[in-house]
């Protein structure tokens, strides 16, 4: 019985055997795919040489070696494409004698400056903004006080250029001089030669600039430029002083008709702007304008040049050298004028020349 069973089994396991083989699809492809992936098992050891400066224990946080900053923190800041000046100056001298063999008066002179700076730059613009302020005033023993320095200038010019690399803008120029106080010839005190806005100068015009990358240097070429001489003292009005159309009397004297307080030119403008450190603590400052009027003189020039020195001694003091020279040919000096308010001598144009030597205080915030 049992050798039946074992023949009965090995029968169905035969025939299920060819069952299954038959049940392949025929015209399969067959599989040729092999398999060439390696694996490889490294053995892990332990590091038997422990480094010196392992530490096998937690980490300790501790305040003790904390230490208050010496400088209050700063938070990040937007960068700005506006970079500006702001910087006060004031110059002292002063003589003093005591029972003085040689002679000599006691004097004290003092000139104080302030300069504002307001810049914008950014890619293809530029706006230059520039606010000078200076007034100077001498003292001397058993002597009124006089006047030695008197400058009010603002200046601003736009720019635009077409592309970054490039050293040439288009641009337009504002500037604007005057004074803050009256001016005399001494010692006459009673009867001004100028006064504020007396006279009043404004140009507005426009051109190219040459303007090289940190360079401090700036050449403007304007062949467009209004100038407008402003003269609001009546009285110096009536003298035709700075340029303008003078009073007309009658020979008694009496006044007929008033003269103007202004009077318009249109010409070329060429203004030049140059800093430079010559030598270590030694900066260099030129300025130079010069103007001709097409219709009334034209080639007759104004300059206005000056040339400043600065010698730096540390962040608070600093010595300055500095000259200018003035020609305008509406300036006139010598002028005669006789009792019946009448103009007999117009005067000459002079050549001005002013030179200062100083050591002061010098702060910029």
């Amino acid at each position: 019985m049992t050798r039946r069973l074992i023949l009965f089994g090995l029968l169905l396991l035969s025939s299920s055997y060819a069952y299954l083989q038959n049940t392949i699809p025929s015209g399969s492809a067959v599989d040729t795919t092999k398999i060439d992936t390696i694996v490889i098992r490294a053995t892990q050891y332990k590091i038997k040489a422990v480094p010196r400066g392992v530490r096998f224990i937690n980490p300790v946080i501790s305040f003790n070696d904390t230490k208050v900053l010496s400088e209050p923190y700063k938070p990040f800041v937007i960068p700005s494409f506006w970079s500006k000046e702001n910087k006060l100056g004031l110059n002292i001298s002063e003589v003093a004698f005591v029972n003085w063999n040689a002679g000599g008066e006691n004097s004290i002179s003092a000139i104080g400056n302030l300069k504002f700076a307001r810049n914008y730059k950014f890619r293809n613009f530029t706006w230059d903004n520039e606010a000078i302020l200076r007034y100077g005033i001498n003292v001397q023993e058993d002597r009124e006080p006089r006047k030695t320095e008197d400058v009010i200038r603002l200046t601003s010019s736009l720019g635009y250029r077409q592309d970054t690399l490039s050293k040439w803008y288009y641009s337009i120029n504002t500037k604007f001089n005057t004074q803050f106080t009256d001016g005399f010839k001494y010692p006459d005190r009673d009867n001004p030669i100028s006064t504020f806005m007396a006279p009043g100068y404004l140009f507005f015009g426009g051109g190219p600039s040459f303007v090289p990358e940190g360079k401090n240097f700036n050449l403007y070429l304007s062949p467009t430029t209004v100038k407008a001489t402003f003269v609001l003292d009546q009285t110096l009005a009536n003298q035709g002083a700075f340029g303008v159309r003078r009073a007309v009397f009658d020979e008694e004297g009496n006044l007929v008709t008033k003269g103007s307080t202004k009077f318009i030119e249109f010409g070329i403008l060429v203004t030049n702007t140059w800093e430079k450190e010559i030598a270590t603590n030694i900066n260099m400052n030129h300025r130079l304008s010069l103007f001709t009027d097409y219709i009334r003189r034209f080639g007759n020039i104004d300059v206005d040049w000056e040339l400043n020195f600065t010698f730096k001694v540390n962040d608070l003091f600093e010595a300055n050298l500095g000259t200018q020279v003035i020609y305008d040919d509406d300036i006139r000096f010598d002028q005669v004028i006789s009792d019946t308010g009448n103009v007999v001598d117009p005067g000459v144009p002079k050549i001005q020349f002013r030179q200062v030597l100083a050591i002061g205080l010098a702060y910029s915030f």
